[in-house]
């Protein structure tokens, strides 16, 4: 069995607790074991106040948060209209440019551990399994997705209805 739900959400701060209150209401129904709802619900948090900070202008009010719960593994792509990843000017010393350069990889872990704010990417990283950055294709907006693999209560309904 899978779950899945995809929101539009304003960009404003008090939809950041109503996504993370859905993916907790799902995880916890379908019986995920509880620090694991944990994890990802402060890497849902996260990943939406970027989104309602960075992503994008005057003229885009919405983003987009997608979960997917599928066998031992959930999934969730947060999409904003903002400017997205930048790209490197110029290829690496000896590297010849072969089609569009990658998008780099934002480097979470330089945050400062005193800022304020900056430690959204590395709190992602350090709570997931696997992450992902990229810019949409052919439209503005960046692509923040993040795997995680779950664990389950005992007795739990949804891997019995596999």
């Amino acid at each position: 069995m899978s779950i899945w739900w995809s929101l539009h959400l304003r960009r404003e701060a008090a939809s950041v607790p109503l996504a993370r209150r859905l993916l907790l209401g799902t995880m916890e129904a379908a019986g995920v074991d509880p620090d694991i709802c944990y994890d990802l619900s402060v890497a849902l948090s996260e990943a939406c106040a970027n989104a309602v900070e960075h992503g994008g202008d005057a003229a885009t009010e919405d983003y987009r948060v997608t979960a997917f719960i599928d066998g031992d593994t959930c999934r969730i792509e947060v999409t904003d209209s903002g400017p997205g990843f930048s790209r490197p000017q110029s290829p690496p010393t000896g590297q010849a440019a072969e089609g569009p350069a990658p998008l780099p990889a934002p480097a979470p872990a330089q945050a400062s551990p005193y800022a304020e704010d900056g430690r959204g990417l590395f709190l992602i990283e350090a709570l997931t399994d696997h992450v992902r950055y990229r810019n949409r294709t052919g439209r503005r907006g960046a692509v923040v997705s993040f795997d995680k693999i779950l664990k389950w209560r005992e007795g739990a309904a949804l891997p019995m209805a596999s």
